[in-house]
C-alpha cells in the first residue's frame, strides 16, 4: 500500500512543480517573470534572491535611473550587469567596483549612512541608480 501511495504521490508532486514553473515565463534576457518574480524593465527582483539587478546597455541604465530604497540598518544589495566596462561608484559610501563589458558586479554593504546617494558609471559620469537610505 505504501508503495502505491509513493507511486501516485511522485507524479502529483512533479505536476505541481511543473505547474508552478509554467506560471512563470521568461524573456529573451533570461529574466524570470510572473508569480515567482517582479520585473521592472530589465531590473529584476527574484523571489529567491531579492536582489535588484541594474542592466546597463549602451552605457545607460535600461528603463532609466533605478531607485533603490533601504532603511538604516538594512543591508544594501544590488547587482549591475553591463555591456560596457567601467567602474561602478556608490557616492556617499565611496564604494567602487569594476564591471567588465558583458559582466556583472554585486554590491552588499550595511546601510549605515542615511541620505540620498548617486550610483554611477564613474568613467562615463552616467547615473544608473539613486540609493536612498531612510531612518
Amino acid at each position: 500500500m505504501k508503495n502505491l501511495i509513493r507511486m501516485l504521490a511522485l507524479p502529483a508532486i512533479a505536476l505541481v512543480a511543473i505547474g508552478g514553473l509554467a506560471a512563470c515565463g521568461s524573456d529573451d534576457e533570461g529574466t524570470v517573470t510572473g508569480t515567482a518574480a517582479t520585473t521592472t524593465a530589465e531590473r529584476t527582483i527574484t523571489a529567491e534572491a531579492s536582489v535588484p539587478t541594474i542592466v546597463v546597455r549602451s552605457a545607460g541604465p535600461v528603463g532609466g535611473v533605478e531607485e533603490l530604497d533601504y532603511t538604516s540598518g538594512d543591508t544594501v544589495r544590488f547587482r549591475v550587469r553591463s555591456d560596457v566596462a567601467d567602474h561602478v561608484h556608490v557616492h556617499g559610501y565611496d564604494l567602487m567596483k569594476d564591471v567588465a563589458a558583458g559582466g556583472t558586479v554585486a554590491f552588499a554593504f550595511p546601510a549605515d549612512i542615511e541620505g540620498v546617494f548617486e550610483v554611477e558609471l564613474e568613467e562615463r559620469a552616467v547615473q544608473i541608480a539613486e540609493l536612498q537610505v531612510n531612518p
